[in-house]
């Protein structure tokens, strides 16, 4: 008797949040979107990524710190959450599309998938592309989800993960004003 009221709310909150999730009204969309790196166990990379809805796809502007030179994986993974110090509570690359991972740029490929950022011989790193893939509703939806810095340059090609090491920084994507 418990399992079935247990499977019953679990099939009530479900359906009340989809509804909220895909049923949002038009003048509570958001159009901005920010999410705050904050270094895992043992690294140094910080900063700020913003996010913003332009005709073309979702801006991505980052402007990070503390990194090695050279180039580093990012990537929007499942989960907000950054609570574990190696970064993992974030899940997998964010692929509700069941894509290959690929460059960001490509038709089909990982919501999830940004390529590189690549940091300069001070550590100091900018990111500035528009992603045709991400959005602030629906089943693509960034809002909510990880965002995770790796130790390793992306090679865009090995599956699932581009080979890009360890994680290095994380955050979690809200809505901006």
């Amino acid at each position: 008797m418990k399992f079935i009221a247990y499977t019953i709310s679990l099939i009530i909150s479900f359906l009340l949040g989809s509804l909220y999730y895909y049923h949002i009204p038009l003048h509570t969309k958001p159009t901005a979107a920010v999410a705050i790196i904050q270094p895992t166990k043992g690294n140094q990379v910080s900063g700020v990524v913003r996010f913003t809805q332009e005709k073309e796809g979702i801006r991505v502007v980052a402007k990070l710190t503390g990194l090695s030179e050279g180039k580093h994986g990012f990537h929007v993974h499942e989960y907000g959450e950054c609570t574990s110090v190696d970064g993992m509570c974030t899940g997998d690359h964010f692929n509700p599309t069941d894509a290959p991972h690929g460059h960001p740029d490509n038709d089909f490929v990982h919501v999830g998938d940004l390529g590189n950022i690549i940091a300069n011989q001070h550590g100091e790193a900018h990111y500035d592309a528009i992603n045709k893939h991400m959005t602030f509703f629906g089943p693509k939806c960034i809002i909510g989800r990880g965002l995770i810095v790796h130790a390793d340059p992306d090679d865009l090609q090995t599956q699932p993960t581009g080979n890009s090491g360890k994680r290095i920084g994380c955050g979690v994507i809200g809505i901006a004003h």
